[in-house]
């Protein structure tokens, strides 16, 4: 047995990884090292990678700029308690995300994963009101097809009927699901999506802290895009209601849907904000909620004062200068023109898919491409296909799709579809 034999041999048996069972009924693909947008696996194939692992590593891997901060700080101080201390990394990562988001967002607090960063905000939402001696308002309003992450209140929030918790219902807080916005970025609307989602506010704004959401892109709860109106009137129907409003951009911050964040298509501000998986770059877990003054001002004045949330690792100095160096490459580079080349790439390669019989739609927006399946138990084949075909894509359900670094050279980037389209053909034909 190799060395590598007997590692994922033990990974297969002991470690217990994302959706998996255990023991997984196919190991783990082994990576030896990743460079730019390629892949090694441990027996020396090269994949080009159509997740930017998860969407999070939008320069590739192995930047050197963002390499030569984080070596820079990890010899100076790697870590240090947030709770009394301060540090500069901290400091400087919370003057950019105050200067790019939404003006009124001027509050930042640190966290370690996007879940977190969406569990901080709900906290954030329902304080705010216990401070103004409205307690009764600690629901939330949310959106079917929506995902915010795995935790237990962000689960809650998550599509009830076909997300992939579902299973937890009986046990978490229960909450309000407005329909989804109708599908289409460009779409002509007849606003009755807004309508319903008006007629709960309506019915239930007394009890309803915050409005949460996904702006423009509904993620892993079905790679949903849709028009920035809708996003534009739920914010107004926020004011009128006296309700916050979250933005989860975890998924969509730093540029991906080729504005610099998906709220910026609306030209609106949410309340809180949440970021996470591109903020360092893909390189270290990271993650922040961002609050507006008001918001700030009236926790620290109610009962107890404070904000009650502190994870051990919040502002570690060794992520907040990676994802100040990261944004400081985004910044620098030509991001939009790299969307804009991606995205008429993607249009051009993945529309003739749509004659394909098995194939329900095609759509792209930005740097994301989605092939959606009538059927949803050929994930894994197109998985495997693809990786014979030099692609790394990671499929759920019947959702094909892909979100690859900005910086993806163009002669990657049609192998990346070219392998990906060939990968679909292939299991659509079997």
């Amino acid at each position: 047995m190799t060395h590598w034999q007997s590692l994922l041999q033990f990974d297969q048996e002991h470690i217990w990884h994302p959706y998996a069972k255990m023991p997984a009924d196919t190991p783990a693909i082994g990576v030896a090292k990743t460079q730019g947008s390629i892949i090694t696996l441990s027996d020396g194939k090269e994949l080009v990678d159509g997740m930017s692992s998860w969407w999070a590593a939008l320069h590739g891997y192995n930047h050197p700029a963002i390499q030569k901060a984080m070596i820079d700080q990890i010899e100076t101080m790697p870590h240090i308690m947030f709770g009394g201390l301060t540090h500069e990394p901290a400091i400087e990562l919370a003057k950019r995300l105050i200067k790019l988001t939404p003006p009124p967002l001027q509050k930042v607090f640190f966290t370690d994963s996007g879940s977190v960063a969406m569990e901080v905000a709900i906290k954030m939402a329902i304080q705010y009101w216990i401070s103004l001696e409205q307690p009764q308002k600690n629901k939330l309003l949310a959106l079917k097809n929506g995902y915010h992450g795995d935790t237990f209140a962000t689960m809650s929030i998550c599509d009830p009927d076909n997300g992939m918790h579902r299973l937890f219902n009986s046990t978490l807080p229960q909450h309000f699901f407005a329909p989804a916005p109708q599908k289409g970025f460009d779409i002509d609307s007849d606003n009755q999506d807004i309508a319903e989602f008006k007629t709960l506010l309506e019915k239930h704004h007394t009890e309803i802290a915050a409005v949460t959401l996904e702006p423009i892109v509904q993620g892993a709860g079905g790679m949903r895009f849709y028009r920035p109106d809708y996003l534009r009137q739920v914010r107004e129907l926020c004011d009128e209601f006296n309700v916050l409003l979250i933005a989860d951009e975890i998924a969509t911050g730093f540029g991906r849907t080729g504005k610099l964040f998906a709220c910026d298509w609306a030209n609106i501000s949410p309340d809180i904000m949440a970021l996470g998986k591109t903020l360092t770059g893909g390189n270290i877990t990271l993650a922040a909620t961002l609050a507006t003054e008001k918001i700030s001002d009236t926790i620290s004045q109610g009962q107890p004062g404070l904000l009650m949330h502190g994870p051990t690792f919040m502002a570690n100095p060794l992520a907040c200068r990676a994802a100040s160096s990261n944004i400081d490459v985004l910044l620098a580079s030509p991001w939009q023109e790299n969307i804009q080349r991606i995205e008429s790439h993607f249009l051009n390669t993945f529309h003739s898919l749509k004659s394909l019989p098995g194939v329900a739609d095609t759509r792209v927006l930005g740097a994301i491409g989605v092939i959606e399946l009538e059927r949803n138990d050929l994930g894994e084949t197109i998985q495997h296909l693809a990786v014979q075909n030099g692609v790394w894509i990671r499929p759920f359900g019947k959702l094909i799709y892909t979100m690859p670094a900005y910086n993806i050279p163009a002669d990657q980037l049609k192998q990346l579809t070219e392998g990906l389209k060939t990968a679909i053909t292939q299991a659509l034909q079997r």
